[in-house]
């Protein structure tokens, strides 16, 4: 299976996890849904990640860093307002930077057992 399926059916899985553990900050209608918005976010990632991290750059020197996170949760927010309220909603950027923060913890985790699978 290609990188990019597993990455896109990652997300689905923990968009459909964080929605089951936190249902106040995310709501996903089904796994179905949690597929699509997956490919939003990925889409999102791609096309307007360089984007906002290149205008960004002065803000995020200044943080250290931690404004990466508050454009992590803008792309999550922007996922949710392509995808509709009704299917796929974040409730807020409090809630999105929180799950911001456990989907980048998820991948970072996954993307170092991965890494030392092959140095074995």
């Amino acid at each position: 299976m290609s990188q990019t399926i597993k990455r896109l059916l990652l997300n689905a899985i923990l968009f459909m996890a964080l929605a089951y553990l936190f249902p106040n900050m995310l709501y996903v209608n089904g796994l179905g849904t949690a597929l699509i918005a997956s490919v939003v976010f990925s889409i999102l990632n791609t096309l307007l990640k360089p984007i906002l991290q290149i205008l960004s750059f002065p803000i995020t020197i200044l943080t250290f860093g931690l404004f990466s996170l508050v454009i992590n949760a803008s792309i999550l927010m922007m996922t949710g307002y392509f995808m509709g309220q009704g299917v796929f909603y974040v409730n807020g950027l409090g809630s999105a930077l929180l799950l911001t923060i456990t989907i980048s913890l998820v991948n970072a985790l996954l993307q170092v057992n991965k890494s030392n699978k092959y140095t074995e």
